[in-house]
């Protein structure tokens, strides 16, 4: 690793954390800054500084991580005129937060403007993956920019370039079609296997190994059978991703009609106050609407 790589996170919700003290954890020089000051402060017992300003970050390191929620946040605290200019020439901006593709080629071009670097690069595999270094890492950008942070991000994962800046968004789309409507089919499983007589906990245990394994069955499918919805990844910011991907299709002109009701259950769950919950949590959404005590 480059004894010159000093990487500032930007944004340490649960994930943002977890990457930091990965990167931390294998001799990287991290510094960190959150809005809400208190979420980072506790980074510091795994040697990660936490900087008081965010231009401080900016302006010390010439690898900038951002995980924040949205892209109002990013604009709000990185992708202004003055913000930019605080961050060396030729320093390299990578982009975590799930975004959509024309808002990742905007905030390229406005990186460009400022003699800076810019990868798009949402992550798959939530906090524990972070933990573990197992992280599925979709780099969208120019190859030469992106096999120069692979000695850096292959601490967290495994990195596949997927095309240019707005590639990434495309593929983490894809990604969360897939997990949401997994999420929805294996809580019509478990409901059915309820409402059916059978135990759900044995059920989930019998479909391991077989077609209908997955990563999601079996930690995903482990919460839903132990009611355990403390969130690692809220049903709000699946809601979010959902309601993207059904508006980056009707731009298409493409007709995703499964995708389609799973927005639809993701938006139900949060009317009914579930937002705040794990996504896995759809289950009550399912169980919800048959009559079943939640």
């Amino acid at each position: 690793m480059d004894t010159t790589t000093r990487v500032g996170l930007i944004g340490t919700g649960l994930l943002g954390q977890a990457v930091a003290r990965r990167l931390a954890a294998v001799g990287c020089r991290v510094e960190a800054w959150n809005r809400t000051k208190g979420k980072a402060l506790g980074l510091e017992a795994f040697g990660v500084k936490c900087v008081d300003s965010v231009e401080n970050l900016l302006s010390g390191n010439n690898v900038i991580i951002c995980l924040l929620s949205d892209a109002d946040a990013c604009d709000e605290v990185i992708f202004t005129e003055t913000r930019l200019s605080l961050i060396a020439h030729h320093s390299i901006i990578i982009m975590m937060s799930t975004l959509t593709p024309e808002k990742v080629v905007e905030q390229q071009l406005q990186a460009r403007r400022a003699k800076l670097d810019y990868v798009d690069m949402p992550v798959s595999g939530g906090t524990k993956g972070a933990e573990k270094g197992t992280l599925s890492l979709m780099a969208g950008g120019a190859k030469q920019s992106i096999d120069r942070l692979r000695p850096l991000l292959t601490h967290l994962g495994k990195v596949t370039r997927v095309g240019e800046v707005g590639a990434g968004q495309l593929t983490k789309l894809a990604n969360q079609i897939i997990v949401a409507g997994t999420l929805c089919l294996l809580s019509e499983a478990f409901t059915l296997a309820q409402r059916g007589g059978a135990d759900p906990i044995k059920v989930r245990e019998a479909l391991l190994g077989g077609f209908a394994d997955s990563t999601l069955l079996q930690q995903h499918g482990e919460r839903m059978v132990e009611s355990d919805f403390c969130a690692r990844g809220s049903a709000a910011w699946q809601l979010k991703d959902t309601k993207s991907i059904m508006a980056l299709a009707e731009q298409l002109d493409l007709t995703l009609p499964l995708t389609d009701k799973v927005n639809v259950l993701f938006s139900q769950m949060v009317a009914a106050g579930d937002g705040d919950l794990d996504h896995c949590g759809i289950i009550r959404q399912i169980q919800r609407l048959n009559g079943l005590s939640i």
